[in-house]
């Protein structure tokens, strides 16, 4: 099978999943999507309202505010895969639950080792906590991880990890846009340096 059509396969998994009770609250899970060849790896923390609404992955604001962050480093949405390590909607946007993140991470898992990227850029605190744990590497918060580089071993893979926040608190916070505005800038020449843009 080709690379999109395992990944069709997790997504039609992912849909009618109901291997934890997220699914009584959804309108719709988010499998992710993007190029099945790319390179480059995106990884959120869960969906959120207008995720829900329409099955994919960064479509509200923070979405928008991604795309912006994307085309800072030469990127889009057809040349990237974009995933999260929850699939559905936590009710009233709460966080991911450990049952939760235990449960789900085996499709996101499954994605990783289908599309093989060189790197992976983790958005936010949950994301990059998964990451790092699977590589053994300990996790002190975001704010001392984003930015950086790390060169790690996942799912019997050599890959970079590069971790930064979570689009959503450009919302909040002027000073974690000019933080993730930047980490971007850092990404686009890590990029261009090993020949990926």
């Amino acid at each position: 099978m080709s690379k999109r059509e395992l990944l069709d396969v997790i997504a039609a998994e992912v849909v009618v999943c109901r291997k934890c009770r997220l699914w009584k609250t959804r309108k719709n899970a988010v499998p992710g999507e993007g190029d099945p060849n790319s390179q480059i790896m995106f990884i959120g923390e869960a969906s959120g309202y207008w995720e829900d609404v329409k099955g994919k992955p960064f479509v509200g604001a923070a979405g928008n505010f991604l795309d912006t962050l994307l085309s800072e480093a030469n990127l889009s949405r057809q040349n990237v895969f974009i995933g999260n390590i929850v699939k559905c909607r936590p009710p009233k946007n709460r966080e991911p639950q450990p049952n939760e993140i235990n449960t789900c991470t085996p499709y996101l898992e499954r994605q990783i080792q289908t599309i093989q990227p060189k790197i992976i850029v983790t958005l936010g605190n949950y994301s990059t906590s998964y990451v790092f744990s699977k590589a053994n590497i300990p996790f002190n918060g975001i704010t001392q991880a984003h930015g950086e580089f790390h060169k790690i071993s996942i799912l019997d893979m050599r890959v970079t990890v590069f971790p930064t926040f979570h689009p959503a608190a450009s919302l909040y916070s002027a000073r974690y846009k000019e933080r993730l505005i930047q980490d971007f800038r850092t990404l686009k020449h890590e990029l261009a340096q090993e020949g990926l843009i």
